[in-house]
């Protein structure tokens, strides 16, 4: 193999990685779960930093359809970036409960193997979930044009 192919084959699977992890958030967004459940790896492994991990692809999806219709889920990626099979996402998530939208900054790390997602890790400030994102959701109830939107 020359050194072009090679370099061809590794943007081509860095950009798969990419569009692995976009069609998984989206997927997520709008609670297409057979969709997420085809991109997540059976040994998939979900790190919220600071909090417990979750591992298996079951147990995971089990929690994530428990959602459903009850917590709403939105993103808006800011910058991805992949080398070979590490993503880097900065985004804006939303965690929609009835009429509060809590919209927090999230950083974060996925691996990808053969089109799957084996580790989603995510880093944000707790500060900004558990005070900031409540105080402007319950403001933006209360005056609609500060309400969080992307």
């Amino acid at each position: 193999m020359t050194t072009d192919e090679v370099l061809t084959t590794e943007l081509t699977t860095t950009a798969a990685n990419t569009d692995t992890v976009q069609a998984f958030l989206v997927a997520l967004a709008e609670e297409d779960f057979d969709t997420v459940e085809s991109l997540a790896a059976a040994e998939l492994v979900w790190q919220n930093v600071g909090l417990p991990s979750l591992r298996g692809r079951a147990r995971i999806m089990k929690l994530l359809r428990r959602g459903e219709g009850r917590l709403g889920f939105a993103v808006k990626f800011h910058n991805i970036a992949a080398d070979g099979s590490t993503v880097l996402t900065e985004r804006t998530d939303a965690i929609i409960i009835g009429p509060l939208r809590l919209q927090f900054w999230v950083c974060g790390r996925f691996e990808v193997r053969d089109g799957q997602v084996t580790l989603w890790r995510d880093y944000f400030d707790f500060f900004e979930i558990m005070v900031k994102a409540p105080l402007r959701a319950v403001a933006g109830m209360v005056l609609p044009s500060v309400r969080p939107t992307f």
